[in-house]
């Protein structure tokens, strides 16, 4: 039997490096048999690919049993000048500057969170600290009551549980109504807030962008909502992601954890080494605009194309080692944020967050460990490399 990949398949998702190695290699353009759609491992094809907007649009069909009306028009679906538009009216909000003066917030917050785990002793940290810290700021940023968070946890699992489903065959008819259900509450939650902020404006995001689409042409409606969900949902998915991956590598590499804990200052490059080692989005798609060649390959025109991120930032063409783990490895040309006009917006946003929550966390504690070896809960989505329980006992200085 010749090369498979399954992106579904639990096996390959735990441990998908020993795949995207023989397809780096043997399969650099991998299209999957009865789909019209195909997969991408190598650095510089991915790179290429999400610079170029033009013949990678980022504007997808919507899915067989889903209408324009279920997709609200948002700047992870869009390509230029419509996304140019969009990212414009968030950008200001998260520039270096801006993400720094939140730092004594995101500390303050963090000292909060554990030391409330350290008092449990044990804790699932995704619940204890992963997810709580982002979801927080994210939320302050916005404007939206923090009391709200196991609300917000409900509909941004569930709006992320069907990421990538739809590329690989039909959606559910269950799953495609529990999307509408989600996504109608979201807009009606948001909505409410809108009109809140039009009447009082406060000194937040959702005041200007509310200004913004008061302005007319700038920021319809529906694109406000699909501003706040987008902002809401990533602003916290993936740096609980991230948070609870850097924790799992340095579990796994005792020396590197012990490495960290004597010399804090190496923490930025010990993030960065997680987002490439252990990716938390493992692809991002693109459909192509007209017809082409990759490696031999033909790539018809409205052809789906899943570029592995996760693969490219093991590329030994790329990397040194590629596949060891190294908190001190300074040229590291991941991918883990994109790359282009889609490079992620909240990216300055996630490594501080990481830098934060860990760095307290080992601050705080002598030492850290998993409850048992017992398989960690996958995300139910493939495009995440992510789990949702993580147990762990706590030991305080």
């Amino acid at each position: 039997m010749g090369f498979q990949f399954n992106p579904f398949d639990e096996a390959a998702r735990r441990d998908p490096y020993a795949l995207y190695a023989e397809a780096r290699r043997d399969h650099p353009v991998y299209a999957h048999e009865g789909l019209p759609v195909l997969s991408v491992f190598r650095h510089a094809d991915i790179q290429a690919i999400l610079k170029d907007p033009a013949t990678w649009s980022s504007k997808f069909p919507p899915p067989p049993g889903l209408t324009e009306e279920d997709l609200p028009p948002g700047m992870l679906t869009s390509d230029p000048p419509m996304h140019t538009r969009l990212r414009g009216l968030v950008n200001q909000a998260f520039t270096p500057r801006i993400v720094r003066q939140l730092e004594p917030r995101m500390t303050a917050l963090a000292h909060a969170l554990v030391d409330d785990a350290i008092a449990r002793g044990q804790v699932d940290l995704v619940e204890a600290l992963t997810y709580p810290l982002p979801v927080t700021i994210i939320a302050e940023m916005i404007g939206v009551p923090t009391e709200d968070r196991a609300q917000f946890k409900e509909w941004s699992d569930a709006v992320v549980a069907n990421l990538g489903v739809a590329f690989m065959g039909p959606i559910p008819e269950e799953r495609i109504a529990e999307q509408r259900r989600i996504i109608g509450e979201m807009n009606e939650y948001f909505a409410r807030l809108a009109e809140e902020r039009r009447r009082r404006p406060a000194d937040d995001l959702l005041s200007g962008l509310v200004a913004a689409e008061l302005e007319g042409s700038r920021l319809s409606f529906r694109e406000l909502l699909a501003m706040l969900i987008l902002l809401l949902v990533a602003g916290n998915e993936t740096t609980t992601t991230l948070i609870g991956n850097v924790v799992l590598e340095l579990l796994d590499h005792p020396d590197a954890l012990a490495r960290l804990r004597a010399d804090p200052a190496l923490m930025p490059t010990a993030i960065e080494e997680v987002l490439r080692f252990s990716s938390p989005i493992q692809m991002d798609p693109r459909r192509a605009t007209r017809a082409l060649e990759l490696h031999g390959q033909r790539i018809e025109e409205g052809q789906f194309v899943l570029s592995w991120l996760g693969s490219a930032n093991r590329d030994e063409t790329v990397f040194e080692r590629a596949d060891v783990f190294d908190i001190t490895r300074d040229d590291n040309r991941h991918l883990a944020f994109g790359f282009g006009p889609h490079y992620c917006l909240g990216a300055n946003l996630a490594r501080l967050e990481a830098q934060v929550a860990v760095g307290v966390l080992l601050e705080k504690t002598t030492r850290i460990e998993r409850v048992d070896d017992a398989p960690l809960p996958l995300h139910p989505s493939f495009v995440f490399r992510s789990v949702t329980a993580l147990p762990l006992r706590l030991t305080p200085k």
